[in-house]
């Protein structure tokens, strides 16, 4: 199960471009005789930090240490905003500008709908907007004290110096994680990490119509601009991650997609949460797509809590069980094995399941973190046991070993033995119970030339199939 930190010592910098989005809400019941427009009734208003102020706003939800810096007017949504993020908990170091507003967004809506959206703002990179120097000056200062860098570029100025400001934090040694914006990515060279979406990234790298397209341009990409690492959101697809390592894709994990506002804000902080946390990019990318699940399904820019991301993880974890054929197993394998952890596998019949088995499967369970079960299909037992096996038929054997706590994922195979499937999977850990020898099993010489092992438990004595049925059979006379 993936795991989830706790964010408390984390210490991320945001720096990019500050926005309020307020909502007016209400209902719309007739069409204006002015034009062919709906009439709303405003009954209610309500504000949200936006841009790099919800990415903030996201890290201190779950307990990071979040400090923010960028730019405002002198008026009334600046004074909202930061009113908003000391609420919040967020350091907030904002410049004035004393000709350009704050950015701000207004959102019409009616019956859970948007019906239109106003933007006020005026482009801080003309020059004169703001301090430009004042604002690096405090980011220097800052870096001192943070453990990951965000640039939250929404293409609004306040990150016209961002080249300077990734020099910086890789000359302190300070990872920087850029959402970027626009066609010119070469202002984001050298950053640890950048966040496309698929159409930000297409845009830029080239049209994406397979995988290995996606790859290839990633790859590309990757070397031109000299990043690390780079993570493409694909929307309902999941996420994929291209790092030197290789490729890691995390499907989508959300149910119903409401509102995807504000989703990338969330996947770049829980990503520099989670790195800030001292997990791994791969671990950090699942956290990241966690959070996004359970964003797009509220309305507006929204957040996530540490309670929620726990309860997704058991969630999550829980539907990724059960029955699955090979190729989808081998999918989740790549996912959980991306995150250190181990797969341990072990085969039978599984005809009547007793406590021995129970035991056994436990046992196999406590060597690793995720338990594979193969299992004989009809056919395959009917040749190893006899044509009065099997006495439960595949598709019910498989569903009560998918019950058990000990067990993650059970597969079918249709061989005498399971060294074709054992030698495809290549698990961490295989299993035999019994008296056999590790160099007599099955599809052991793959495990182990993969660099994993091969191990031999013992069952509960009293127990077996066999045995049962026997005394089933000497019952009845």
């Amino acid at each position: 199960m993936l795991s989830i930190p706790s964010f408390d010592a984390a210490r991320v910098l945001v720096v990019g471009d500050v926005m309020l989005d307020r909502y007016w809400y209400g209902d719309t019941a007739r069409i204006s005789p002015e034009a062919p427009v709906p009439v709303v009734r405003i009954a209610d208003e309500e504000r949200r930090l936006g841009g790099a102020a919800n990415v903030a706003l996201n890290l201190a939800r779950v307990g990071v240490q979040a400090r923010l810096l960028g730019v405002v007017g002198r008026d009334e949504p600046a004074q909202a905003a930061r009113a908003m993020l000391a609420a919040a908990g967020v350091e907030a170091d904002l410049i004035e500008s004393a000709s350009h507003p704050t950015i701000a967004k207004l959102r019409v809506m009616s019956r859970n709908q948007q019906l239109i959206r106003l933007d006020f703002e005026q482009s801080f990179a003309a020059d004169g907007a703001f301090d430009r120097e004042a604002l690096y000056s405090r980011y220097v200062q800052a870096l001192a004290h943070t453990d990951v860098v965000i640039c939250s570029d929404y293409g609004k100025g306040t990150l016209i110096q961002v080249e300077r400001i990734i020099a910086a934090a890789r000359d302190a040694g300070v990872p920087v994680l850029v959402d970027p914006k626009g066609q010119d990515w070469q202002r984001y060279a050298h950053a640890t990490l950048i966040t496309p979406n698929l159409h930000e990234f297409e845009s830029v790298a080239g049209g994406v119509v397979e995988e290995g397209a996606l790859q290839t341009h990633a790859d590309e990409l990757r070397a031109r601009l000299d990043v690390e690492h780079l993570l493409v959101t694909r929307s309902e697809k999941g996420m994929s991650l291209f790092s030197p390592a290789g490729h890691l894709h995390l499907p989508a994990q959300a149910q119903e997609v409401f509102d995807v506002t504000g989703a990338g804000d969330t996947v770049i902080a829980l990503l520099a949460a989670a790195l800030a946390a001292g997990r791994g990019m791969g671990d950090a990318a699942a956290i990241a797509n966690l959070a996004a699940s359970i964003v797009v399904a509220k309305l507006g820019t929204a957040t996530v809590s540490p309670a929620e991301l726990e309860r997704a993880a058991r969630t999550g974890h829980s539907e990724r069980h059960g029955v699955v054929d090979e190729d989808t197993l081998i999918t989740l394998m790549n996912d959980v094995r991306a995150h250190g952890e181990r797969v341990v596998m072990t085969n039978g019949c599984f005809d009547l399941l007793h406590p021995g088995h129970i035991a056994y499967l436990e046992a196999a369970r406590a060597l690793g973190d995720w338990l594979i079960v193969a299992v004989n299909d009809d056919d395959s037992v009917r040749r190893l046991k006899g044509a009065s096996r099997p006495l439960n038929d595949l598709d019910h054997r498989m569903q009560v070993l998918r019950g058990l706590g000990a067990v993650d994922w059970v597969v079918p195979f249709s061989e005498d033995t399971p060294e074709r499937l054992i030698c495809r999977l290549c698990p961490d850990i295989l299993v035999k119970g019994g008296d056999y020898r590790p160099d007599e099993i099955a599809g052991g010489d793959c495990v182990r030339a993969a660099g994993g092992e091969v191990r031999v438990l013992d069952f509960v004595d009293g127990f077996s199939t066999s045995a049962i049925i026997k005394r089933m059979n000497s019952g009845r006379e």
